[in-house]
């Protein structure tokens, strides 16, 4: 049992590892990195509940980014209505939870297509985010978001930018990315209106073929992927390279420890099979010597004689 229990949770770490690098080296997942960063900047001189708008680097333009300091149990037993295209309303639990949150509103406006590709679909709006994350220091950098799930009424999202669909094409559909950008499709709730239950990134699509493609981003045709130090996608090679490196490593201590979980497997049926032995090995007959109990041992093959015997 303690073998198998080992060779799986050596397994789960693997697994997990495996899960966290590929977010990392995601171009989405270092966007949020980054913008998280970026966010906690604006808390200059911080307020509960004002809202602050962040400045994003040069080669992100068109990205809009603001972010609200709240308490859990304020955000749970109030909401927090009109921020920007959402509406949050009461009922929302945090998990894990924590005393304040900090809720981050992205616009990745015409980044859409680069940071979030949908190939067969072409966005009408703008993708839009709604992260959590937790407010207990913020000059911290490179979080973890938080979980947060609407209880009673879902969260409304009132797309105020959306491109119109030529008549007769396909009816649009709003489209949630979790945070390993795994699309999932649901109908409007109304005229430009999607609800959500969780966190992630909201936009709303069509069919390719309804409408001809959308505009490309100004600039750079092939924008640069930032990290959490707005560095450009060339200086991040470095970055990479050591993610590896880590990763390499991780993978030598978890095939060290399941060598050394074998070798004290081996080791512990070999001392079982001798205890087995000792305790089933064969034992000595008992014979009754005067009045008590005496071990004895078989009989002999070649009978003893008497030397008198061999006399003719």
């Amino acid at each position: 049992m303690d073998f198998l229990a080992c060779v799986c949770l050596l397994h789960l770490l693997f697994l997990a590892t495996s899960r966290v690098a590929a977010q990392a080296s995601s171009p989405a997942r270092a966007l949020d990195a980054m913008l998280q960063d970026h966010a906690y900047r604006a808390f200059v001189h911080p307020h509960t509940g004002i809202v602050y708008n962040a400045t994003v680097p040069a080669n992100l333009t068109g990205v809009a980014l603001s972010a609200v300091r709240l308490r859990s149990g304020s955000l749970r037993r109030k909401g927090f209505s009109d921020y920007f295209d959402f509406t949050v309303p009461t009922g929302i639990v945090v998990q894990p939870y924590v005393e304040r949150v900090v809720l981050v509103y992205h616009n990745i406006g015409n980044w859409s297509d680069h940071y979030y590709p949908l190939p067969g679909y072409t966005y009408l709006s703008p993708v839009l985010g709604l992260l959590l994350y937790d407010a207990a220091n913020l000059s911290a950098v490179g979080l973890q978001e938080l979980s947060f799930v609407a209880s009673g009424s879902p969260i409304s999202i009132n797309f105020s930018d959306v491109r119109s669909v030529p008549a007769g094409g396909p009816a649009p559909r709003c489209v949630w990315f979790d945070l390993d950008g795994v699309p999932q499709f649901r109908d409007l709730e109304a005229s430009n209106v999607c609800s959500t239950y969780r966190r992630g990134h909201f936009s709303i699509v069509v069919n390719s073929s309804a409408i001809p493609p959308g505009p490309v981003p100004s600039g750079n045709i092939t924008p640069p992927i930032p990290t959490p130090t707005g560095r450009s996608k060339g200086s991040s090679k470095g970055w990479k390279i050591a993610v590896g490196v880590v990763g390499g490593v991780i993978a030598l201590v978890l095939l060290a420890s399941l060598v050394v979980c074998l070798a004290r497997y081996k080791r512990d049926k070999k001392l079982e099979l001798m205890e087995q032995n000792a305790e089933t090995g064969e034992t000595l007959r008992m014979a009754q010597v005067g009045r008590s109990q005496a071990p004895v041992a078989l009989g002999t093959r070649t009978q003893p004689v008497i030397e008198s015997e061999y006399v003719a």
